[in-house]
């Protein structure tokens, strides 16, 4: 556990230290405020909720998260530092572990910062705040996923912009799937019960009842077992360079 702690520090201050999380919320503010005021025209819709800032979640987060889990891996291993990291008397799943966690405070404190919007609906009129926390939740957990997808993707290569961009299709493909147009090109395809095996994998469809406010155990056992597995992928990924 003290090496969980050791690594998470250490990351935490790295992006603490460095332009990139300033930057990252920053940009993140400024996307997700445009696509909730403007694309979602949140005042045009008279009523008191969140729908227009949940809905776009998925599709920045996508691109978002991965920018910022690309550097997990991959920096350590441009810079030459995993040759001292793999030496450390730490085991594997603290370092992975230490570096997913650092990495998703930063998406918490981004979506923290949103709360704000939180209260101005609140002003407005009377919201559904347990649909909303149920909201917030779940991004909370699909933010880990996607984060976790990019630290299995930077563990695999030595070179972020290949990471960033194996997340960002990983990412895509398990958000698209859960899109009705995709669906249905699917069942065309493969058959319905296939095409329907396929969209229970997906981000979205999981992410979608939270936005209605209901939070289903299947979904939170999604998202738990995703992260789960994608960073057992990047463990094994770093097992292996250890092992070289």
């Amino acid at each position: 556990m003290k090496s969980l702690v050791a690594v998470y520090r250490r990351e935490l201050l790295a992006y603490l230290t460095t332009p990139l999380a300033y930057v990252f919320v920053a940009v993140f503010l400024i996307a997700i405020g445009t696509f909730t005021f403007q694309v979602g025209a949140f005042f045009d819709q008279g009523r008191a909720d969140l729908a227009s800032f949940f809905a776009f979640h998925p599709w920045l987060f996508m691109v978002f998260l991965p920018a910022i889990a690309m550097r997990l891996w991959s920096d350590e291993a441009r810079s030459g530092a995993i040759e001292i990291l793999m030496t450390l008397p730490a085991p594997t799943w603290a370092l992975v572990l230490g570096k997913f966690l650092a990495a998703w405070t930063i998406a918490a404190i981004a979506l923290a910062l949103t709360l704000p919007l939180w209260i101005t609906v609140n002003f407005l009129g009377d919201p559904d705040n347990a649909a909303i926390f149920v909201g917030y939740f779940a991004s909370l957990l699909m933010a880990g996923a996607y984060i976790a997808i990019g630290a299995a993707m930077s563990a695999l290569t030595a070179t972020q912009v290949v990471a960033f961009v194996l997340a960002v299709l990983v990412s895509f493909v398990l958000t698209a799937l859960g899109l009705p147009l995709v669906l249905n090109f699917l069942k065309g395809a493969i058959g319905g019960a296939t095409a329907e095996g396929l969209s229970a994998l997906s981000i979205l469809q999981h992410f979608d009842a939270a936005q209605r406010g209901v939070i289903e155990l299947r979904s939170v056992y999604y998202f738990v077992s995703l992260i789960a597995l994608s960073l057992a992928g990047a463990a094994l990924a770093v097992d292996s360079r250890r092992g070289g």
